[in-house]
């Protein structure tokens, strides 16, 4: 007799959900027992880069990603990648184990109370009523993930694997759900005359390349990338491209103070770090964006809640074009002869790097440096970590999973530290990621941040060898204390492999770093 399982299964192949990222316990084995050869498992060793695996395999892909975790253990240590996922606009479905259905009443071992334990982090959450109730269930979270690009959970009790299947017609979500774009007149012509005589743009990770640009050089404007985003919202070799926007109140009233009016695309306005007092600018703000949250949180005069594309892309059809007076300057590489900072490490990268690469960072104290030197070049050419250290070497190698582009992590070392188990998972099924962690045996970003405060921190440097815990692992990894040995690994090409490599390069920490 078929079982959920079964139709389940039928189901995961229909919407293409055939790769499954866990780190499995007893509640997942009826379930996983007998796998279906069609359907590909991947172990890591922690449910936080389960998670990171699955978001880096999604974006990737541009599709969504199934993750497979164990009860309240599981998803309690799967929480921040969660919370992560949902800031990387990452759509990925994740089945949650919890003990059989028959005694959960009496709370058993490994019972969980599962639902809210992700927070609201979750854009989808569903325990089914019934078994029966499985499959359908999945198809709902797989277009929730789609539509909200976040992370969509499903609840299932162990037994209900094995419980007879439901009928066709029990099987409750669309078959294919297709999504249409459109700009509304009455908005595109309030946003056109919102512009004033001097307009910048800042991009964030919701916007769409294509149509920003068309708009971008229609107004001659330069655009910005909003502080921290998952993503580059606009080619960073394009000549009106004027790098990152300030994450401090008083540095981004600077850098927008030429302009009259900014208008913010594909995120809100705008997230900073830390706090600082006073308006984020002096100029009249408005906002395009898909998401409803951003649109509600942003303090901006005019906020437009649709299809950035669409939007972007009738603006660009209306208003008049127009020149910019504002030049800006690249920075200029460091001087030779220094020290070995994570600058030299970088601007030796970018030299060399293709122009297809995906750069993943996750370097908190070397993100000025990296967005200077590594610029994003391609659509999904640049991915950041959005809230949980440890996301890039999972993500990373989640990302080169899923496709042919090379695939280069930039992580610092106390950032490694948080996830380094998903280089087992990297070396196990042979992705070639080359992993650059910067070492510079301290939380340089904390200390700044303690120096701001007029103190120093109550923890220690650390000098642990990276290089060793990724050869544990089964990695290959180089120890890196000179330029000259770093441009001659770098000469190789190291990112065209088939397995990974872990560079362990001995950096100085940046006094002139500001957070």
């Amino acid at each position: 007799m078929p079982t959920v399982r079964d139709t389940t299964f039928d189901v995961l192949r229909r919407l293409e959900l055939t790769t499954i990222f866990s780190n499995p316990g007893s509640t997942e084995v009826p379930l996983l027992a007998g796998l279906p050869e069609d359907l590909r498992f991947v172990l890591a060793l922690h449910e936080g880069s389960v998670v990171s695996l699955a978001c880096g395999f999604a974006l990737g892909t541009g599709r969504p990603a199934l993750a497979l975790l164990h009860s309240t253990p599981g998803l309690g240590n799967a929480v921040a990648a969660i919370a992560t996922s949902r800031l990387n606009r990452a759509p990925v479905v994740v089945l949650v184990g919890q003990q059989d259905r028959r005694h959960l009443a009496q709370e058993p071992f490994l019972a969980g109370r599962l639902r809210g334990l992700a927070g609201e982090y979750p854009v989808f959450e569903e325990l089914p009523v019934r078994p029966q109730d499985v499959p359908g269930t999945i198809v709902r979270a797989f277009h929730a993930a789609e539509t909200a690009r976040g992370p969509a959970l499903v609840i299932v009790p162990m037994d209900d694997w094995l419980a007879p299947a439901p009928e066709p017609h029990e099987i409750l979500g669309p078959q294919r759900l297709v999504r249409s774009a459109a700009a509304a007149p009455d908005a595109v012509r309030e946003l056109a005359a919102f512009l004033g005589e001097r307009p910048a743009i800042i991009a964030g990770a919701g916007a769409d390349w294509g149509s920003l640009v068309a708009l971008a050089e229609r107004l001659g404007t330069p655009v910005f990338q909003e502080p921290f985003g998952g993503a580059a919202g606009f080619p960073q070799d394009h000549p009106q491209f004027a790098g990152i926007a300030p994450a401090r109140r008083e540095r981004l009233r600077a850098a927008l103070d030429p302009f009259d009016t900014v208008l913010v695309v594909g995120t809100g306005a705008l997230r900073q770090y830390p706090y600082d007092a006073g308006p984020l600018t002096h100029a009249r703000l408005a906002v395009i964006t898909a998401d409803p949250d951003e649109a509600h949180r942003s303090p901006a005069e005019l906020a437009v809640l649709g299809d950035p594309a669409a939007i972007c892309s009738a603006l660009a059809a209306v208003v008049e074009p127009r020149r910019s007076a504002v030049a800006f300057e690249r920075p200029a590489p460091p001087e030779p002869g220094e020290p070995l900072y994570p600058g030299h490490a970088l601007a030796a990268l970018a030299e060399r790097l293709p122009r297809d690469a995906i750069v993943v960072e996750e370097s908190p104290s070397s993100r000025p440096e990296l967005h200077a030197r590594l610029p994003a070049t391609a659509p999904g050419a640049f991915v950041s970590a959005m809230g949980m250290l440890g996301f890039a070497l999972p993500a990373a190698t989640g990302l080169r999973m899923a496709g042919d582009r090379p695939v280069v992590a930039v992580v610092g070392d106390g950032s490694s530290l948080y996830q380094i188990q998903a280089l087992w998972t990297a070396a196990q099924y042979g992705v070639g990621v080359l992993f650059v962690v910067l070492r510079n045996g301290g939380y340089a970003i904390m200390d700044r941040l303690a120096e701001h405060a007029g103190a120093h921190g109550p923890w220690p440097k650390f000098d642990i060898d990276i290089a060793a815990m990724a050869t544990a692992q089964g990695c290959q990894a180089r120890r890196i204390t000179t330029h000259a040995e770093l441009l001659s690994v770098l000469d190789e090409s190291p990112w065209d492999r088939s397995t990974p490599l872990l560079l362990d390069v001995a950096v100085a920490q940046d006094e002139t770093f500001d957070p």
